[in-house]
Order: C-alpha cells, then sequence, then structure tokens
C-alpha cells in the first residue's frame, strides 16, 4: 500500500519535469481548474505512477480529479501490497 507521501511525491517528481513551482497538495485538482493536465501529460503521469508504485488509477478506470483521489486509490488496496 502505497502512502500519500508516496503519491504526492510522484506527482510532484512527474511536475518537476513539465512545470515549474506547482504547488501540489492532496485537493490540488489535476486538470483545468488545478494543474492543468492535457491527455498526453495524463498518461504521462499514468506510467510514471505505474513506474513508482506497481499500478496506476488511470488504466483501472478510477474516477480521479485531485490527488487526494490518487492517494486514495491506492489506500483502498487496489495497489500490490
Amino acid at each position: 500500500m502505497a502512502d500519500s507521501e508516496r503519491v504526492v511525491s510522484a506527482v510532484r517528481k512527474f511536475l518537476s519535469r513539465h512545470r515549474k513551482d506547482e504547488t501540489v497538495e492532496l485537493d490540488t485538482s489535476l486538470f483545468a481548474d488545478g494543474i492543468g493536465l492535457d491527455s498526453l501529460e495524463t498518461a504521462e503521469l499514468s506510467v510514471l505512477l505505474e513506474d513508482e508504485l506497481g499500478r496506476d488509477p488511470f488504466s483501472e478506470g478510477a474516477d480521479v480529479e485531485s490527488v487526494a483521489d490518487i492517494v486514495e486509490f491506492y489506500d483502498e488496496g487496489k495497489s500490490p501490497a
């Protein structure tokens, strides 16, 4: 199971490659009203989460809108222990 800090760290790692000075908190929205990820960036984040945490919520069909949604995905046990 992944803790919230690992998830937030993975998102920050992704953003450090694409953007500068983005603040990432649990309530940070990933799309239009927040970070503003487009479809390509979402796919790249999906790959990073897969690499870092073993699975990713996007390919599992989870309803993901924020960093907290990603944390919840892993906390619900959908990720390998």
